[in-house]
Protein backbone atom coordinates (compact mmCIF):
# COMPACT_ATOMS: atom_id res chain seq x y z
CA UNK A 1 0.00 0.00 0.00
CA UNK A 2 0.88 3.30 -0.95
CA UNK A 3 0.27 6.44 1.59
CA UNK A 4 -0.69 9.86 0.45
CA UNK A 5 -3.48 12.92 0.62
CA UNK A 6 -6.35 14.29 -1.38
CA UNK A 7 -4.97 17.59 -2.86
CA UNK A 8 -7.91 19.02 -2.17
CA UNK A 9 -6.81 20.72 1.72
CA UNK A 10 -3.96 22.43 -0.24
CA UNK A 11 -5.70 24.77 -2.99
CA UNK A 12 -3.50 27.95 -1.88
CA UNK A 13 -0.37 25.25 -3.59
CA UNK A 14 0.90 24.88 -6.76
CA UNK A 15 1.09 21.52 -8.27
CA UNK A 16 5.01 21.72 -8.26
CA UNK A 17 4.50 23.04 -4.65
CA UNK A 18 1.91 19.76 -3.33
CA UNK A 19 4.28 17.23 -4.84
CA UNK A 20 7.18 19.28 -2.94
CA UNK A 21 5.06 18.87 0.14
CA UNK A 22 4.51 15.31 -0.06
CA UNK A 23 8.31 14.62 -0.76
CA UNK A 24 9.35 16.26 2.04
CA UNK A 25 6.58 14.70 4.31
CA UNK A 26 7.08 10.86 3.58
CA UNK A 27 3.79 10.70 1.23
CA UNK A 28 4.52 8.91 -1.76
CA UNK A 29 1.45 9.62 -3.64
CA UNK A 30 -1.32 12.52 -4.08
CA UNK A 31 -4.86 12.46 -5.33
CA UNK A 32 -4.78 15.37 -7.65
CA UNK A 33 -7.90 17.73 -7.91
CA UNK A 34 -9.40 18.02 -11.37
CA UNK A 35 -12.18 20.69 -10.80
CA UNK A 36 -12.71 23.01 -13.92
CA UNK A 37 -11.36 26.51 -13.51
CA UNK A 38 -13.59 28.75 -11.58
CA UNK A 39 -15.66 28.98 -8.48
CA UNK A 40 -16.03 26.72 -5.78
CA UNK A 41 -19.41 24.96 -5.86
CA UNK A 42 -19.58 23.74 -2.67
CA UNK A 43 -16.47 22.63 0.62
CA UNK A 44 -13.27 21.09 -0.80
CA UNK A 45 -14.39 21.35 -4.44
CA UNK A 46 -13.04 23.79 -7.04
CA UNK A 47 -9.88 22.79 -6.44
CA UNK A 48 -7.50 22.66 -9.29
CA UNK A 49 -4.16 21.30 -9.13
CA UNK A 50 -4.62 19.43 -12.85
CA UNK A 51 -6.56 21.51 -15.85
CA UNK A 52 -7.62 18.58 -17.74
CA UNK A 53 -9.86 21.12 -20.24
CA UNK A 54 -7.00 21.38 -23.01
CA UNK A 55 -4.44 18.43 -21.49
CA UNK A 56 -2.48 17.75 -24.25
CA UNK A 57 0.29 14.76 -24.52
CA UNK A 58 2.82 17.76 -23.73
CA UNK A 59 1.18 18.43 -20.68
CA UNK A 60 1.52 14.81 -19.37
CA UNK A 61 4.83 14.57 -19.89
CA UNK A 62 5.54 17.73 -17.89
CA UNK A 63 3.45 16.71 -15.17
CA UNK A 64 5.52 13.38 -15.40
CA UNK A 65 8.40 14.78 -15.19
CA UNK A 66 7.15 16.80 -12.42
CA UNK A 67 6.34 14.05 -9.85
CA UNK A 68 9.48 11.93 -11.07
CA UNK A 69 11.72 14.84 -9.91
CA UNK A 70 10.23 14.82 -6.31
CA UNK A 71 9.97 11.41 -6.33
CA UNK A 72 6.27 11.05 -5.60
CA UNK A 73 3.33 9.19 -7.20
CA UNK A 74 -0.34 10.15 -8.51
CA UNK A 75 -2.86 7.55 -7.27
CA UNK A 76 -5.59 8.88 -9.28
CA UNK A 77 -7.27 12.15 -10.37
CA UNK A 78 -10.64 13.02 -8.69
CA UNK A 79 -13.64 15.47 -9.55
CA UNK A 80 -16.59 15.00 -7.63
CA UNK A 81 -19.79 16.73 -9.51
CA UNK A 82 -23.03 15.29 -9.21
CA UNK A 83 -23.84 13.75 -12.96
CA UNK A 84 -27.75 12.85 -11.66
CA UNK A 85 -28.60 16.41 -11.47
CA UNK A 86 -31.88 17.04 -12.64
CA UNK A 87 -30.88 19.60 -15.01
CA UNK A 88 -29.80 18.06 -17.97
CA UNK A 89 -27.43 20.79 -19.58
CA UNK A 90 -25.79 21.49 -15.80
CA UNK A 91 -24.88 17.49 -15.97
CA UNK A 92 -23.65 17.74 -19.17
CA UNK A 93 -21.38 19.83 -18.16
CA UNK A 94 -20.10 17.36 -15.40
CA UNK A 95 -20.60 14.13 -17.73
CA UNK A 96 -18.35 15.59 -20.29
CA UNK A 97 -15.61 16.93 -17.39
CA UNK A 98 -15.79 13.30 -15.66
CA UNK A 99 -14.80 12.36 -19.59
CA UNK A 100 -11.87 14.87 -19.87
CA UNK A 101 -10.43 13.67 -16.62
CA UNK A 102 -10.49 10.10 -17.45
CA UNK A 103 -8.80 11.11 -21.21
CA UNK A 104 -6.16 13.05 -18.91
CA UNK A 105 -5.53 10.00 -16.63
CA UNK A 106 -4.56 7.74 -19.66
CA UNK A 107 -2.22 9.88 -21.07
CA UNK A 108 -0.82 10.33 -17.56
CA UNK A 109 -0.56 6.78 -17.77
CA UNK A 110 -2.64 6.58 -14.82
CA UNK A 111 -5.21 3.80 -14.23
CA UNK A 112 -7.79 5.52 -11.43
CA UNK A 113 -9.89 8.71 -11.81
CA UNK A 114 -12.11 9.18 -8.98
CA UNK A 115 -16.02 10.38 -9.05
CA UNK A 116 -19.52 10.46 -7.60
CA UNK A 117 -22.40 8.97 -8.92
CA UNK A 118 -24.62 11.62 -8.10
CA UNK A 119 -28.56 11.84 -7.62
CA UNK A 120 -31.23 13.93 -7.71
CA UNK A 121 -31.81 14.20 -4.07
CA UNK A 122 -35.70 14.30 -4.45
CA UNK A 123 -36.14 12.21 -6.46
CA UNK A 124 -37.31 8.07 -5.41
CA UNK A 125 -34.49 5.71 -5.68
CA UNK A 126 -35.94 3.90 -8.74
CA UNK A 127 -36.26 7.17 -10.74
CA UNK A 128 -32.49 7.79 -10.17
CA UNK A 129 -31.36 4.52 -11.32
CA UNK A 130 -33.31 5.06 -14.32
CA UNK A 131 -31.49 8.53 -14.81
CA UNK A 132 -27.95 6.34 -13.81
CA UNK A 133 -28.92 4.24 -16.78
CA UNK A 134 -29.47 7.01 -19.11
CA UNK A 135 -26.00 8.83 -18.15
CA UNK A 136 -23.33 6.79 -17.01
CA UNK A 137 -23.20 3.98 -19.55
CA UNK A 138 -21.34 6.31 -21.74
CA UNK A 139 -19.29 7.23 -19.10
CA UNK A 140 -18.09 3.51 -18.22
CA UNK A 141 -17.58 2.76 -21.84
CA UNK A 142 -14.97 5.92 -22.45
CA UNK A 143 -13.13 4.82 -19.28
CA UNK A 144 -12.99 0.78 -20.79
CA UNK A 145 -11.30 2.21 -23.80
CA UNK A 146 -8.75 4.39 -22.57
CA UNK A 147 -7.84 2.07 -19.70
CA UNK A 148 -8.84 3.43 -16.90
CA UNK A 149 -10.76 2.99 -13.24
CA UNK A 150 -13.63 4.41 -12.10
CA UNK A 151 -13.40 4.84 -8.21
CA UNK A 152 -16.72 5.82 -6.85
CA UNK A 153 -16.70 7.51 -3.27
CA UNK A 154 -19.54 5.87 -0.95
CA UNK A 155 -20.43 9.77 0.30
CA UNK A 156 -23.80 10.14 0.39
CA UNK A 157 -23.54 14.01 0.07
CA UNK A 158 -26.57 14.60 2.43
CA UNK A 159 -24.90 16.85 4.81
CA UNK A 160 -27.24 20.00 4.79
CA UNK A 161 -31.06 20.80 3.94
CA UNK A 162 -30.24 21.30 0.05
CA UNK A 163 -29.42 17.59 -0.10
CA UNK A 164 -32.59 16.73 1.47
CA UNK A 165 -33.94 13.83 1.69
CA UNK A 166 -31.64 11.49 -0.38
CA UNK A 167 -28.32 12.99 -0.67
CA UNK A 168 -26.21 13.80 -3.72
CA UNK A 169 -25.16 10.16 -4.58
CA UNK A 170 -26.50 6.52 -5.22
CA UNK A 171 -23.06 4.98 -3.75
CA UNK A 172 -23.83 4.95 -0.52
CA UNK A 173 -23.80 1.61 1.15
CA UNK A 174 -23.71 -2.43 0.43
CA UNK A 175 -26.96 -3.12 -0.93
CA UNK A 176 -26.88 -0.02 -3.23
CA UNK A 177 -23.06 -1.01 -4.52
CA UNK A 178 -24.71 -4.63 -5.83
CA UNK A 179 -27.25 -2.55 -7.38
CA UNK A 180 -24.98 -0.39 -8.94
CA UNK A 181 -22.95 -3.17 -10.20
CA UNK A 182 -25.82 -5.40 -11.20
CA UNK A 183 -26.77 -2.27 -13.70
CA UNK A 184 -23.22 -2.22 -14.97
CA UNK A 185 -20.77 -5.04 -14.44
CA UNK A 186 -18.07 -3.23 -16.18
CA UNK A 187 -14.78 -3.57 -14.33
CA UNK A 188 -13.85 -0.74 -15.06
CA UNK A 189 -16.46 0.99 -12.42
CA UNK A 190 -15.39 0.39 -8.55
CA UNK A 191 -15.10 1.95 -5.34
CA UNK A 192 -12.99 4.18 -3.69
CA UNK A 193 -13.86 3.32 -0.25
CA UNK A 194 -14.09 5.80 2.68
CA UNK A 195 -15.12 3.66 6.05
CA UNK A 196 -15.86 7.17 7.88
CA UNK A 197 -18.55 7.04 5.66
CA UNK A 198 -20.19 4.05 6.47
CA UNK A 199 -19.88 4.90 10.14
CA UNK A 200 -21.95 7.71 10.94
CA UNK A 201 -24.76 5.97 8.61
CA UNK A 202 -24.24 3.49 11.40
CA UNK A 203 -22.90 0.80 9.28
CA UNK A 204 -20.26 -1.68 9.66
CA UNK A 205 -17.27 -0.57 7.55
CA UNK A 206 -15.06 -3.39 8.23
CA UNK A 207 -17.02 -6.74 6.13
CA UNK A 208 -17.85 -5.17 3.12
CA UNK A 209 -14.24 -4.87 2.32
CA UNK A 210 -14.70 -8.56 2.21
CA UNK A 211 -17.09 -8.90 -0.16
CA UNK A 212 -16.37 -5.82 -2.00
CA UNK A 213 -12.54 -6.76 -2.76
CA UNK A 214 -12.13 -6.96 -6.12
CA UNK A 215 -14.08 -3.69 -6.22
CA UNK A 216 -11.93 -2.02 -4.21
CA UNK A 217 -9.70 0.94 -6.65
CA UNK A 218 -8.86 3.21 -3.81
CA UNK A 219 -9.07 4.09 -0.34
CA UNK A 220 -9.83 7.40 1.01
CA UNK A 221 -8.51 7.67 4.76
CA UNK A 222 -11.17 9.54 6.84
CA UNK A 223 -12.21 9.56 10.31
CA UNK A 224 -15.19 10.38 12.31
CA UNK A 225 -16.69 11.44 15.16
CA UNK A 226 -20.54 11.28 16.21
CA UNK A 227 -21.68 12.86 18.88
CA UNK A 228 -23.88 10.53 20.94
CA UNK A 229 -25.76 12.89 22.90
CA UNK A 230 -26.75 14.81 19.97
CA UNK A 231 -28.10 12.09 18.33
CA UNK A 232 -30.34 10.91 20.96
CA UNK A 233 -31.57 14.28 21.12
CA UNK A 234 -31.93 15.02 17.11
CA UNK A 235 -32.49 11.32 16.14
CA UNK A 236 -30.35 9.78 12.98
CA UNK A 237 -33.31 11.15 10.57
CA UNK A 238 -31.99 14.80 11.30
CA UNK A 239 -29.40 16.37 8.95
CA UNK A 240 -26.19 13.99 9.61
CA UNK A 241 -23.87 17.43 10.51
CA UNK A 242 -26.17 18.04 13.43
CA UNK A 243 -25.04 14.59 15.05
CA UNK A 244 -21.49 13.79 13.59
CA UNK A 245 -18.18 15.92 12.57
CA UNK A 246 -15.15 14.89 9.98
CA UNK A 247 -11.52 14.14 12.00
CA UNK A 248 -8.03 13.04 11.70
CA UNK A 249 -7.42 9.64 11.28
CA UNK A 250 -7.32 8.49 15.05
CA UNK A 251 -9.47 10.64 16.30
CA UNK A 252 -12.44 9.11 15.89
CA UNK A 253 -14.56 5.95 15.39
CA UNK A 254 -13.01 3.73 13.38
CA UNK A 255 -10.20 1.28 14.16
CA UNK A 256 -7.67 1.48 11.40
CA UNK A 257 -5.79 -0.99 12.94
CA UNK A 258 -8.39 -3.29 12.10
CA UNK A 259 -9.47 -1.62 8.87
CA UNK A 260 -5.93 -2.16 7.45
CA UNK A 261 -5.11 -5.88 8.71
CA UNK A 262 -8.55 -6.76 6.86
CA UNK A 263 -7.63 -4.19 3.84
CA UNK A 264 -4.28 -5.99 3.95
CA UNK A 265 -5.91 -9.63 3.79
CA UNK A 266 -8.13 -9.27 1.36
CA UNK A 267 -5.64 -8.34 -0.57
CA UNK A 268 -5.88 -4.69 -1.32
CA UNK A 269 -2.62 -3.45 -2.40
CA UNK A 270 -3.18 0.50 -3.82
CA UNK A 271 -3.04 3.74 -2.47
CA UNK A 272 -4.80 5.24 0.41
CA UNK A 273 -5.22 8.75 0.39
CA UNK A 274 -5.74 10.96 3.56
CA UNK A 275 -8.52 13.53 3.07
CA UNK A 276 -8.92 16.43 5.31
CA UNK A 277 -12.31 17.67 5.98
CA UNK A 278 -11.58 18.46 10.21
CA UNK A 279 -12.99 22.25 10.57
CA UNK A 280 -10.57 22.44 13.21
CA UNK A 281 -7.58 22.44 11.01
CA UNK A 282 -9.40 24.72 8.43
CA UNK A 283 -8.09 28.11 9.53
CA UNK A 284 -4.85 28.24 8.11
CA UNK A 285 -2.22 26.26 5.51
CA UNK A 286 0.03 26.02 8.34
CA UNK A 287 -2.97 24.10 10.26
CA UNK A 288 -4.24 22.28 7.11
CA UNK A 289 -0.57 20.73 6.02
CA UNK A 290 -0.07 20.37 10.02
CA UNK A 291 -3.02 18.43 9.93
CA UNK A 292 -1.74 15.87 6.72
CA UNK A 293 1.48 15.48 9.21
CA UNK A 294 0.00 14.22 11.82
CA UNK A 295 -2.18 12.13 9.83
CA UNK A 296 0.68 10.33 8.23
CA UNK A 297 2.48 10.08 11.30
CA UNK A 298 -0.39 7.98 12.87
CA UNK A 299 -1.00 6.36 9.68
CA UNK A 300 2.11 4.63 8.69
CA UNK A 301 2.12 2.39 11.69
CA UNK A 302 -0.27 0.31 9.81
CA UNK A 303 1.26 0.14 7.00
CA UNK A 304 3.49 -2.72 6.21
CA UNK A 305 6.70 -1.30 4.70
Amino acid sequence: MKLGFVSAILPDLSLEEVFAFARDNGFSTVELMCWPVGKAERRYAGVTHLDVARFTADDAGRVRELAERHGVGISALGYYPNPLVADEAEAGVYLEHIKKVISAAALLGITQMNTFIGRDPVLPLKDNWARFDERWPAIIRHAEAAGVRIGIENCPMFFSEDEWPGGKNLATSPQRWRELFRRQPSRALGLNYDPSHLVWQMMDYLEPLREFADRIHHVHAKDVSIDRRKLDDVGILATPLEYHQPKLPGRGEVDWGRFFSLLGEVGYRGPVCIEVEDRAYEATLESRQAALRESGEYLRQFIPG
